[in-house]
């Protein structure tokens, strides 16, 4: 068994960063795993720009995003092992792993970075009648199928959901010459960035058809088109208002999860609207020495703030294995007020704060005119700025100073809400 300092599961930005995070803090003995052939994650098939605007201040695109932390892994001399799948994460911090050179092997670390990041909902979680016919795919797939291996997964493309990859995707396959039908969206507005619905769907006249969803599939052997039908305010389908969209590919676009097998198999408890771990405000969880940060955590919708969190994950993960991360107070829950989704962190130390701490969430909702406000125990001690339009495409922030937290004795709970104008 391997004696490791700092173990980071998942070489993609979040491991990334982590990584060198941790070695920047001075931790030399650390290690990143990678199930596939080469590091970079996800990034090495999202080829468009508008990475990096805010790490580096200009638009790459994420292999070159990608390369610039694998640059630097290099430099520092950062040790990674890729083609390495690990099986099971103990809450001894014992990690099991099976590599086709090493075998199996396991690795006993005194801290772990959880970045395993994020997978598609498959068809599966939707419950669409019809045949398993050929020719529905995750946009993530077909993604792959072009970017990285040069295959098109069809030439008449129908997209249910409106999530960011499938936007993507939508004027991808515009690119190569596919007629893209229609995306779909069960919900009343997109769950992308409003710059993809711009230049993926506006700029192309592809039609988004918000409060639709494909009610059936039609094709044994290969797929031969789709009937979509408007949906009501409970999101059931309006008799009467089917159509037939004539299509020999599906992708689906209906959003992401954490991964979080290895995250349940060390005992990390897992939030509720996050469906990630529940972490302090040093990403630490509940298992003493595991840490979380990226899409393993929270669904980001930029890369930029993947590598902002994880890179924190890291230098935490290296001050606790230093002796420098112990706490000595009880931990505070934050608490999700009106139009809040997915706060992270879900606890926090006041009385340890010395920098102030950033909470990140989606909008329940579309809302105009909304602030974001933070309570200490029902009494508002913070109030920012309105916004003009708060969605749930976009993540929100609001970071609160440590001196809120000044000068009271206890604290019960902190709530983070949204107070919308009349």
């Amino acid at each position: 068994m391997r004696e490791i300092d700092v173990l980071i599961i998942g070489g993609g930005p979040a491991g990334l960063a982590a990584a060198i995070a941790a070695k920047e803090a001075g931790v030399d003995n650390l290690l990143i795993l990678e199930r596939e052939d080469k590091l970079g994650g996800i990034l090495k098939q999202c080829i468009h720009n508008g990475f990096g605007l805010q790490m580096f201040g200009e638009e790459l695109t994420g292999p070159e995003y990608a390369q610039r932390f694998m640059d630097r892994v290099e430099e520092l001399k950062i040790p990674y092992q890729c083609g390495t799948m690990v099986l099971s994460v103990s809450p001894e911090k014992v990690v099991t792993a099976i590599n086709p050179v090493e075998g199996l092997e396991q690795f006993q670390a005194k801290a772990i970075v959880l970045a395993m990041g994020c997978r598609e909902r498959p068809r599966g979680a939707l419950g669409i009648p019809g045949w398993r016919c050929a020719g529905i795919y995750s946009a993530g797939t077909a993604q792959r199928f072009v970017n990285l291996e040069g295959f098109m997964p069809g030439k008449k493309v129908v997209i249910l959901g409106s999530g960011d990859i499938g936007l993507i995707m939508a004027r991808r396959m515009t690119f190569e010459g596919c007629e893209v039908k229609a995306c779909v969206e069960l919900m009343p507005y997109s769950s992308g960035l409003k710059r993809n619905i711009v230049q993926c769907l506006d700029d192309y006249n592809i039609p988004l058809m918000l409060n639709h969803t494909v009610v059936d599939i039609a094709g044994r052997e290969r797929l031969e088109g789709v009937t979509i039908a408007e949906v009501d305010e409970n999101r059931k389908p309006i008799p009467g208002s089917e159509q037939y969209i004539e299509c020999d590919t599906l992708l689906l676009s209906v959003g992401l999860i954490p991964e979080n097998e290895l995250s349940l198999s060390a005992g990390v408890q897992l939030g509720r609207s996050t469906q990630g771990p529940v972490v302090d405000e040093t990403l630490a969880t509940n298992v003493d020495g595991i840490f979380a940060a990226g899409n393993v955590l929270h669904v980001h919708d930029l890369v930029d703030f993947v590598s902002q969190e994880a890179a924190r994950a890291g230098a935490c993960a290296a001050a606790y294995v230093q002796g420098k991360g112990a706490h000595s107070s009880e931990a505070v829950p934050v608490e999700e007020g009106f139009g809040v989704n997915g706060c992270v962190p879900q606890l926090i130390h006041p009385a340890e704060l010395k920098e102030p701490v950033k909470f990140m969430f989606r909008p329940r909702n579309v809302y105009k005119g909304a602030r974001i406000c933070v309570d200490i125990d029902g009494e508002e001690v913070l109030r920012g700025k309105p916004h003009m339009i708060m969605a749930p495409g976009e993540m929100a922030a609001i970071e609160v100073a440590p001196e809120l937290f000044a000068g009271r004795d206890t604290i019960g709970k902190v709530t983070v809400r949204l107070e919308v104008r009349a």
